[in-house]
């Protein structure tokens, strides 16, 4: 049997996501993809750059899932570094929140903090 992947390998019990924006990356193929989408995106993008492993990232990823539903025009993507080994060299740190508005990166955020991330967001969408 094939382990889960994406957010629901991370065995969290995670809320559901009511608008439809966000989206979990489960290989390189797949964030290779998301990306190429972001960069031709109008929409503001937030990546969540985490780890499975990683206690930090699990204690802010059910918040992350939360504000998805609170900023329906952002565009929300989780991608686990274990899970995209080459998209994700460039991570030094998790959690890592990378921000794209139009299609270029303009922030980014290291750790965890549910009022920050959410002032991040709200100052990006």
């Amino acid at each position: 049997m094939e382990k889960a992947k994406g957010l629901e390998g991370t065995g969290l019990s995670l809320p559901g996501n009511r608008h439809g924006n966000l989206k979990s990356a489960c290989s390189d193929e797949h964030l290779r993809e998301l990306l190429q989408n972001v960069k031709s995106s109008k929409t503001p993008v937030v990546i969540n750059y985490g780890a499975s492993w990683c206690r930090v990232c699990s204690h802010i990823l059910p918040s992350f899932c939360e504000l998805s539903n609170k900023f329906p025009k952002l565009s929300f993507v989780y991608a686990d570094i274990d899970e995209c080994p080459e998209t994700t060299q460039h991570i030094r740190y998790t959690p890592t929140f990378v921000f794209f508005r139009d299609g270029e990166r303009v922030d980014e955020m290291y750790g965890a903090g549910e009022e920050r991330l959410h002032d991040r967001l709200w100052l990006h969408s």
